[in-house]
């Protein structure tokens, strides 16, 4: 054999893969983390996670008959071995590009995705679904298989749903892929608790006696339940004694085994088919495991935004003359320890998220100060008003497309009774590659109409700065603030502080005929777009509006004095959005005026380069100077 993939080379489906002995699953293996590598060290994407997960995804579909059986992984970024085996080899170059391969599984794109996801800790809940529908529908011989992990079991909505499967009377199964790790380390009790199993000596000397019996399973005939049985009591009887969550939930509990041993896990996979009821099997793997930098530096290699090399591990850089400002994230995360510094009232929050939302800047200065809750959205904004009604003032840092999970508790707990709870809504509007599942592209819709909460959206990085500040003064009440994806454009942004008056907009140009209204970023579209129509000799106007509640009436009734025609412009659904809000108060007494909203339609926006999709949505800067001509002739 002379190819670099010698086996993964005729495995197109998992029908492929059964046809190969069992001692041919690890050079399997070794393709295809290779061919991990190789991809996606010129296609960037989610790295470390998948492979961790070779062997576990080679070995369920070995033993299970999918797409019949069904498999949900959660969060999906570990996916990407499971879509190689699943007919998706030859498009694998096209992952995350416009029209190319998802990031994530998707329902519409394979029948061997059962389930689309994107956001963490659902893979339980839709598994037990799944495996109860199963049952319902009498199809005794489907099983269905959670695998969940990477940070995800910390979820609320994973122990909801434990709670409920471990009630119920089917075959469910869940994997947990336990490497400690969601994008940073997995921080909490339930980590300690699942780190204090594996290193439990005790434990693992009676965990070992039924993995003994389990692999004889098929050879004890009539007494093999008497004898696991015996076994199982002890192992109870020690977990009984460390307090076995699992157990104590009613799932039957099968661990920690060696998630890297493929031979083992299919001949385990294989003999717990046979057991019925919802059971866990716990396994250990090493996130980004085969691939040296990876393993050395979970965080950093979780996803890949360039080309790199491979042998050295070092970033192949696009050269260009663009000079952009940092990223909006590294912007929050410096300002805030800044304001730190000052304010000592001041702590930060985050769902998991301290490097990808940049809190671990402030987290190395002050580390009692900043708090990684694992990932549970709906907790980190209760916990962040729990403090605040104390006195203190906590930046609640939740992206975009995860602060929907929490939208009861910014309701209930912070608007309501008026807690001053800073909520950073980073990766809004359109994030790109991630797609569908990632877009920001609700929040101003789902938070407009909350009372008791100013909405902001900085069309740079000074006037992030400048929000982040004006948040912490006194008496600001719930105070949101949207920012997007990805760099700047000031290189400059480090200046003095300076509070931004609440509500009040701003003219970044002059102009006749036509006014164009937006908010946040997507502003930087609109003034390319007026450097294209000043070719053309035409000159609209433009305004800034910084805040989409309150809005600033007085400059909107200027504007509409002067221009009957209007543009506005924004990242964020059409539906309940900014243009909404214009709409509604032009409504009330400017009955006269022609205005035309732009901004995300009543769809889902799939993956793709930001740039791509701003075009999809009609908002690029090209699509807005074109409009501008529109309504000038109309």
């Amino acid at each position: 054999m002379n190819s670099k993939y010698p086996f993964l080379d005729d495995i197109n489906y998992p029908s492929d893969l059964k046809k190969l002995s069992i001692d041919k699953l690890p050079a399997v293996c070794d393709d295809l983390r290779r061919y991990i590598i190789d991809v996606i060290s010129q296609h960037p994407g989610h790295f470390a996670a998948g492979l961790g997960v070779v062997e576990l995804t080679v070995a369920l579909h070995y033993i299970y008959n999918t797409p019949y059986d069904q498999i949900v992984f959660d969060v999906g970024h570990q996916a990407y071995p499971h879509k190689i085996l699943t007919g998706r080899k030859n498009i694998f170059t096209t992952l995350r590009s416009f029209h190319g391969m998802s990031p994530f599984p998707n329902r519409d794109e394979s029948e061997y995705d059962a389930f689309t996801v994107g956001h963490a800790s659902t893979s339980i809940s839709s598994a037990l679904g799944l495996a109860v529908a199963a049952q319902k529908l009498n199809r005794k011989d489907q099983h269905v298989i959670a695998v969940i992990g990477d940070g995800a079991m910390t979820g609320g909505m994973a122990f909801e749903a434990l709670n409920n499967a471990g009630i119920q009377k089917n075959n469910l199964l869940v994997i947990l892929n336990d490497n400690h790790m969601a994008i940073d380390p997995n921080k909490g009790a339930l980590n300690d608790y699942l780190l204090d199993i594996t290193t439990s000596k005790t434990y693992n000397r009676v965990k070992n006696d039924v993995w003994d019996i389990l692999g004889k399973f098929n050879r004890l005939g009539p007494s093999a339940r008497q004898f696991i049985g015996k076994v199982e009591n002890g192992i109870k009887y020690v977990m009984m004694k460390r307090s076995n969550l699992f157990e104590g939930l009613g799932l039957r509990y099968f661990g920690p085994v060696d998630g890297h041993d493929v031979v083992h896990l299919a001949q385990l996979l294989n003999d717990l088919k046979n057991i019925k009821g919802p059971k866990l099997l716990h396994i250990l793997t090493v996130k980004g495991k085969g691939y040296k930098f990876a393993e050395e530096n979970q965080t950093k290699w979780h996803a890949t935004s360039c080309a790199f090399n491979i042998k050295t591990g070092q970033t192949l850089k696009q050269t260009n003359n663009i000079i952009l400002g940092p990223k909006f994230q590294d912007v929050f995360g410096k300002t805030i320890t800044t304001l730190a510094e000052k304010n000592n009232k001041i702590v930060g929050v985050t769902p998991a998220m301290p490097t990808g939302c940049s809190l671990n800047i402030m987290a190395e200065k002050f580390p009692d100060r900043v708090f990684d809750v694992g990932i549970a959205e709906e907790h980190a904004v209760t916990f962040s008003a729990g403090m605040a009604a104390q006195g203190l003032v906590p930046y609640c840092n939740i992206y975009s497309s995860f602060m929907q999970r929490a939208y009861d508790q910014i309701i209930h707990d912070v608007c309501l009774p008026k807690l001053p709870v800073i909520l950073c809504l980073d990766r809004a509007g359109l994030v790109g590659a991630d797609g569908a599942t990632h877009q920001g592209a609700f929040d101003i819709s789902y938070l407009r109409h909350i009372p008791n909460l100013t909405i902001s959206a900085p069309i740079d990085e000074i006037d992030l700065r400048n929000l982040l500040y004006t948040a912490q003064l006194p008496n600001k009440g719930p105070f949101s603030i949207r920012y997007p994806r990805g760099n700047g454009y000031n290189p400059n942004w480090e200046v003095d502080f300076a509070e931004i008056e609440i509500g009040k907009g701003r003219k970044l140009a002059d102009g006749e005929d036509v006014a164009i209204i937006s908010i946040g970023t997507i502003g930087h579209e609109v003034k390319i777009a007026l450097d294209i129509l000043a070719k053309e000799n035409i000159f609209p106007a433009h305004f800034d509006m910084r805040f989409i509640k309150p809005l600033d009436t007085e400059l909107l009734d200027n504007i509409f004095y002067k221009f009957k025609k209007i543009i506005t412009v924004e990242d964020n659904s059409l539906l309940g959005g900014f243009g909404s809000s214009i709409l509604e108060y032009a409504s009330e007494k400017y009955l006269s005026l022609k205005i035309k909203r732009l901004g995300i339609p009543d769809r889902f926006i799939e993956h793709g380069s930001p740039q791509d999709l701003y075009k999809v949505c009609g908002f690029d800067s090209e699509s807005i100077a074109n409009e501008v001509k529109n309504i000038l002739k109309n």
